[in-house]
């Protein structure tokens, strides 16, 4: 009877953890996507420049940050969220490798990057 009790509760622990865990990874994304409305030219630094040059930097930004909120809401309801994991947890380790030399802004992006991470390794377990 304890040991089922004690299943239940690490269930349940488990389900809130990951739901903290997708929180915090979807709040990141979203304010992102809609400060890069709010304060462009913030946001377009953290671009590589590779990337700029085929649209304006301002159609940039709106793409990126449809993109952006659309991942945060995906991940925040958390129906099917392997796809919209891997694509924060890759889009994050590009800002931190194009960017490393702002460590002292980007650091917390390793750390939301990582909590992308075991996001694709939560529902990765699940299957």
């Amino acid at each position: 009877m304890a040991w089922g009790f004690l299943n239940v509760m690490i269930f349940v622990m488990n389900k809130k953890a990951n739901f903290l865990i997708r929180l915090a990874v979807a709040f990141a994304f979203v304010y992102a996507g809609i400060s890069g409305f709010i304060n462009p030219d913030t946001w377009i630094g953290y671009f590589p420049a590779w990337s700029k040059g085929f649209v304006p930097d301002t159609t940039l930004l709106i793409i990126w940050g449809i993109v952006e909120i659309a991942i945060g809401f995906w991940i925040l309801f958390g129906k099917k969220i392997l796809i919209p994991s891997i694509i924060a947890t890759l889009s994050l380790a590009g800002i931190v490798v194009f960017n490393w030399n702002q460590i002292d802004i980007i650091f917390r992006d390793i750390s939301i990057m990582l909590a992308a991470l075991a996001l694709i390794f939560a529902e990765k377990g699940r299957h």
